[in-house]
Formats: structure tokens, sequence, C-alpha cells
């Protein structure tokens, strides 16, 4: 495959499009330990807005856990509750990593995630093909969330090249957007061997 010389980085999301997720396994695992079926769980969190402050780094671990287990009228120490939270990540990754190691060797390797510590610190951890990325920029660390300008922003600075440089895949569509009107190639992300069709219609290398 001929290298095309255009392309400087490679940023690629985390969630549904390199390690898959289900949100069902900890909604599930915390039933029996509050006061909310199952289902109604994730209404419950929503009403809250801590999510969006723990992943926008806005509030730290232990205050997170502390506020959201009121909410929930949950009753589980710390530990117990991060092993709950961070259940949702399946074995499995969605890509290989010989690609993630092809990727890196010609490219600058950007993850882009919004994500929370509890979270990445848990995902280090157990997926080790992430070390194959020169950069992590995560949403909070940087104190932005996806679809933000400012967290694209961030990213192509890490890139260390221009947008117009940088290739980008989502399983999120508004957040491929956010990435096209920053100036990024972008695409919206469906499976591994949709993402190595787009990687190849670019001249984007990894073998």
């Amino acid at each position: 495959m001929a290298l095309n010389h255009r392309f400087k980085a490679v940023l690629l999301d985390l969630g549904k499009v390199i390690i898959p997720f289900d949100f069902e396994r900890g909604y599930r695992a915390l039933e029996p330990l509050c006061g909310y079926k199952a289902a109604e769980i994730p209404a419950q969190i929503r009403a809250t807005g801590l999510v969006e402050q723990f992943e926008s780094g806005r509030i730290a671990p232990a205050a997170f856990v502390e506020q959201l287990s009121a909410a929930l009228n949950l009753r589980i120490d710390y530990a117990r509750f991060c092993e709950i939270w961070t259940s949702v990540f399946l074995p499995d990754p969605l890509l290989p990593e010989s690609l993630l190691e092809g990727l890196r060797a010609r490219y600058r390797l950007v993850l882009l995630s919004n994500t929370n510590a509890i979270h990445f610190e848990m995902i280090r951890e157990r997926y080790p093909l992430l070390r194959h990325f020169h950069d992590y920029v995560l949403s909070y660390e940087v104190k932005a969330m996806k679809p933000a300008p400012e967290i694209f922003r961030a990213a192509i600075e890490r890139a260390g090249c221009r947008a117009e440089e940088c290739f980008f895949t989502d399983d999120i569509e508004r957040y491929v957007e956010g990435a096209r009107r920053e100036g990024i190639d972008a695409v919206q992300f469906q499976s591994r061997e949709q993402l190595e069709r787009e990687l190849a219609a670019r001249g984007i290398a990894w073998e």
C-alpha cells in the first residue's frame, strides 16, 4: 500500500471503536444495591449531571462516587463502586493490535476520548494494546468533551501537524461532525473492515 504523505496523524476514539462496552452490565449490577430497577438507573444518573461533570474534569473521582451513590441510594464502598463502574467494558477489542502497531510505525497515533479517571485507569491496566498510542487526549484531562472544539484543537496540537493532516474516526456522528468543523478528515466508525477501507482509500498504510 502506497504511503500517503498528506496524512501525518491518526486519531481514534476509544469506546465502541477500540473497546466495546455495554452499560447494561453496570445497571444490572447496581440494581440489587440501590432503590431503582436497572431500566430506571440511566435516567436517574442523567438527572444528576454528574457524569458530564466527571468526564469534563470538573469533579474528582471520590466526590463523583460519593454524590452518585447518594443520588442512587447506593451503600457500597469506593472500590466496589469502581469495580461495577468499570464492568461495562468487554474483553475483546474491536480493532486488532496489529492495526494499531502498524499505524504507530507510520503516523502519530493519538487516542481521543470522552472518558473519566476511573474508567481510563482500569482500561490502561486491562488493555495493553493502548501502549501503541503516542499520546492520549482525554476529556477529563483537557477539561472539554467532544464535540466541543477545544478537545479537537488539543488533539491537533498533540498530533503536531495541521488539522487537514489528521484522520479521525468515532462511532458517534455528531463527534465526527465536530472534528470536521475543525478541519479534520473524519468518518463515522462502523466496523474494523469499514475503517480499513476508509484508511486504504486515503492511502493510510498500516501493513
